[in-house]
């Protein structure tokens, strides 16, 4: 297969006119004006374009860049549009863009003639579709589906790239796979726009004398959506958490270069639970299916890419120690995969990027035995990649960043050597202005995936861009990880409600129990009660014992509210778990 046929023929319309009626919404293609559908504002039901749909003067006309899908709750059905994008580079020649604004168009009319819990519950689910409007790191293409990497695409027959792009897309990576079943079901396939979550990053490297362009796309699946405390481990599929799929792609004289390495959640049974601690305690959940979760994982693994080296970077001490533990436990039970225990903290600190090297010797043989994908101007296979590297940490974020980034560039240094553009004793770090390209990139898509991930920036940020820590870097990681302990805490769980009702695994019916009935404990009523103890109480405490100093009655109210102050501090400590931000709709696993 060539080159040039990995695009696809079949292109998306990339700009809609939206028609707002008082009875229906209209989405017509200014390049076919003929092309489009209409949507009922009652029912919510999918009609194709006609004269007299989108005859009369609407209320409003706006200009839209897709639809992402559309979901049913309780009183109609809500279409998400694309608002604004951004350009942000092109993958195999063709235009990406980054969703920058999304919006739900809401066609509920009925919801007037729903009782009182139906408009409380509405009202619910329509505030984790807001939640769903400001998720971040969304990717799509009107012209090529970016959801399968090069190697798997030119592998495909030619007839795969007449399909519909939801059709070539890959589903693990598809995130508005769910929203997208009802404009498959009327077969708008030229509507019908796949998004991918992760990161797309691109750059331009000079290389000497043979300039090149350098791409770096994760690719986020979809089977275990969730945030950082409330998606842990794996489910009993062997479906595990923040798993991301990195693909480095060089492209130079012709030649394109694409190199895989893979992240996820350690792959089995276990929680974090959030309970205003800075380090919930981990605890592994005993399942008498743990070892075929495993099993099914790395079976997963091996169909789709090959030999598979599990690379654990996790404390061997402590919680993370036991299920460090664990884990190789399981690992031994399976022959085929290599599992590679390497203690990130233990051997590099917070400094010693370098001493990765210490990992890299570890693997270097199969590492370099797997190789990449390669091929020529012609479309000439080359090179074939026979094998990945797994690599997790706790949150598979920060120190797996740290070194999927040091081993991409060790891949990068052979594939410029293998094409002739280094020597074999020169390396991409001998060139400073594209060696900081290189890294830079690699720092903002570990930024990118921890924000969808954790809902803050990645900590060692620093260790990826300079190769150090930096004060600068100490103070961000700083605010980092205190924000990262508030959405934990106290916002986490709406996110992960909002997340399992995008993705289909909580699916909204008037025969479900309501939301509220779901998780009874109000954990937002408690907390400004809690809050308002220990501020008032501290508060009062210090200015009694400032009023102490001139009178000695006051020591005694001192006391007393040093007292209240401490109770409070204690009743909170005991019951962490129930003053934080839980999930309603679904259960852990």
């Amino acid at each position: 297969m060539e080159v040039g046929s990995s695009s696809s023929n079949f292109k998306l319309y990339d700009q809609f006119e939206l028609l707002e009626y008082e009875d229906r919404l209209v989405f017509k293609s200014p390049e076919s004006p003929d092309q489009g559908f209409s949507i009922c504002r009652r029912q919510g039901n999918i009609e194709p374009l006609s004269d007299e749909s989108s005859s009369g003067k609407p209320s409003k006309t706006s200009t839209i860049y897709g639809v992402a899908g559309t979901i049913r709750l309780l009183a109609g059905t809500y279409v998400l549009v694309i608002t604004s994008r951004k350009e942000v580079g092109s993958f195999l020649g063709f235009p990406v863009y980054r969703v920058e604004s999304m919006k739900f168009l809401a066609c509920n009319e009925a919801l007037r003639f729903s009782n009182s819990q139906e408009k409380r519950d509405e009202a619910y689910f329509m505030s984790l579709l807001k939640t769903v409007e400001a998720t971040p790191g969304l990717y799509y293409s009107y012209e090529t589906d970016i959801t399968v990497n090069l190697q798997r695409r030119c592998k495909l027959m030619e007839a795969w790239t007449s399909k519909p792009l939801w059709k070539q897309a890959d589903p693990r990576f598809v995130w508005n796979k769910h929203l997208l079943e009802e404009l498959i079901e009327y077969k708008l396939d030229r509507f019908i726009i796949p998004l991918l979550q992760g990161s797309f990053q691109v750059t331009q490297l000079k290389l000497k004398s043979s300039p090149a362009t350098f791409t770096l796309l994760s690719r986020r699946c979809t089977r275990r959506l969730g945030t950082r405390m409330w998606r842990r481990g794996a489910n009993l599929e062997g479906d595990t958490a923040n798993f991301i799929e990195t693909e480095q792609l060089l492209e130079l004289e012709g030649f394109r270069c694409s190199s895989l390495q893979i992240r996820g959640s350690i792959p089995l049974l276990w929680e974090q639970i959030v309970d205003l601690s800075y380090k919930p305690q981990l605890r592994i959940i005993q399942h008498e299916q743990m070892p075929q979760v495993v099993e099914r994982h790395f079976n997963d693994l091996y169909q789709r890419y090959g030999e598979t080296i599990a690379v654990d970077l996790t404390d061997k001490h402590g919680d993370e120690g036991q299920l460090s533990a664990a884990y190789a436990e399981e690992m031994q039970k399976l022959p085929n995969v290599r599992y590679v225990s390497f203690d990130f903290h233990h051997v590099c600190g917070s400094s010693n990027f370098a001493n990765l090297q210490v990992l890299y010797d570890k693997i270097s043989e199969v590492f370099e035995k797997q190789g990449y994908f390669l091929i020529d101007k012609d479309g000439k296979i080359l090179e074939e990649q026979k094998g990945i590297i797994r690599s997790n940490c706790i949150d598979c974020l920060d120190r797996t960043n740290v070194t999927q980034s040091y081993l991409a560039q060790k891949t990068l240094d052979i594939q410029l050597q293998r094409l002739g553009v280094f020597t074999s004793t020169e390396y991409i770090s001998m060139f400073p202005e594209d060696y900081m390209k290189f890294r830079t990139l690699w720092a903002e898509q570990g930024d990118e995936i921890s924000l969808e991930y954790a809902g803050t920036h990645a900590l060692k940020g620093d260790l990826v861009r300079y190769g150090k820590q930096t004060v600068a870097g100490f103070i961000k990681d700083g605010m980092s990880a205190l924000s990262r302990y508030y959405m934990n805490n106290f916002h986490d769980g709406i996110r992960q409600d909002a997340l399992d009702l995008v993705s289909g695994r909580y699916t909204v019916s008037k025969s479900n129990p309501s939301p509220f009935q779901l998780n009874s404990f109000e954990s937002f009523s408690y907390l400004p009660v809690a809050s308002a103890l220990l501020i008032g109480g501290l508060t009062l405490t210090t200015f009694s014992l400032q009023q102490a100093a001139r009178n000695a009655q006051h020591y005694v109210s001192s006391v007393v509210w040093a007292g209240v102050t401490a109770g409070a501090m204690a009743l909170v400590k005991a019951n962490g778990r129930q003053f934080c931000s839980r999930p309603r709709l679904c259960r852990l696993l």
